[in-house]
């Protein structure tokens, strides 16, 4: 193996000892084998230490970190510490396919694009089935704030990005951290700030490369954000968004983290926002009515029974969803 790594993978974690380690080994099995994995280790957490250290391979290294930061800090100290000009992202809780990391290796080989993103398609692993997003890849000329927040369909939209798809360079990674004081879409928020730079541009593989495990049932950090500091996100990101784009996201996912309210003051207030800074077509209002009025457990079931999700395709893979899930 050469000394300087093709690839430098950073994974940030924190309690999740079973996770990681699945996650590592799913790194460590990539047919692309010159590369580094970086798991950074967000505050002193004895028993994952422990789990990582009874993985021998050279190419793992824990970075313990003094104190909590939350997982866009340690992303940032890892991508800090990288040595290869290219670093791909993964969450503790998620899983490689063993040919992603050489996927996307040959893509950004291919491209013209001076700084590319590089992402794939995914598998949504959840308790309910396994579903392929997102449904289609940009469109040539699309504004890319509208592919991944713009929704077609009632439940779901066309586009989307997660961070265990990216790969990007080291030197961007480095110019654009990630903003530990994002709540929610961190993914989302650093991708739009990336591609505000003339340079940088979103590369998908076709194929999807990644398994994304939703367990339904895990504690998730979108459930308790307060929806007034994502909306505070979303004013501050305006400029990054077409007004099309900016109603999409006000009208589901602020919305969605804003309806346990059940507050007249905030509907009006979401509603007016939309409608003052964006251009909300038909489907975001009724999107939005639908988050404010119905429950999210009946939105699922809903969801999956106009879908057909339930279980997998006939032929026993996963079936091609219509975008990212619902909040």
């Amino acid at each position: 193996m050469s000394s300087t790594p093709d690839v430098s993978v950073v994974i940030p974690t924190r309690g999740r000892p079973a996770l990681v380690t699945r996650a590592v080994h799913s790194v460590l099995a990539q047919t692309l084998g010159n590369i580094e994995v970086i798991v950074v280790v967000d505050g002193p957490d004895g028993e994952t230490g422990a789990a990582l250290a009874a993985i021998t391979d050279a190419r793992l290294r824990v970075v313990e970190l003094a104190a909590q930061g939350g997982a866009p800090y340690a992303r940032n100290e890892g991508v800090r510490v990288a040595r290869a000009p290219w670093t791909a992202l993964l969450d503790d809780d998620d899983e490689w396919l063993a040919h992603k990391l050489a996927v996307q290796f040959d893509l950004a080989g291919r491209t013209r694009v001076p700084l590319p993103i590089v992402a794939s398609r995914l598998v949504n692993r959840t308790p309910r089935g396994e579903f392929v997003i997102p449904r289609r890849l940009p469109a040539d000329g699309e504004p890319l704030s509208e592919y991944l927040t713009v929704r077609r369909g009632l439940f779901h939209g066309d586009g989307f990005i997660q961070t265990s798809t990216i790969m990007a360079p080291t030197e961007l990674l480095r110019r654009v951290p990630f903003d530990p004081a994002v709540p929610r879409m961190q993914e989302l928020d650093w991708t739009l700030r990336a591609l505000d730079h003339d340079d940088v541009d979103l590369v998908f593989a076709d194929e999807p490369l990644v398994i994304w495990h939703q367990d339904e049932n895990r504690p998730r950090i979108s459930l308790s954000s307060p929806w007034n500091e994502q909306l505070e996100w979303l004013r501050r990101s305006r400029p990054l968004l077409t007004p099309r784009a900016y109603a999409a996201i006000t009208m589901s996912v602020v919305s969605s983290m804003a309806a346990h309210t059940r507050s007249p003051r905030v509907f009006r207030t979401l509603l007016r926002e939309a409608r003052r800074h964006g251009r909300p077509g038909p489907l975001d209002y009724v999107t939005f009515l639908q988050v404010w009025l119905i429950p999210p457990q009946l939105r699922r079931s809903v969801r999956d029974l106009i879908l057909k999700r339930r279980g997998r395709s006939p032929a026993g893979r996963p079936e091609m969803a219509e975008g990212v899930p619902a909040a």
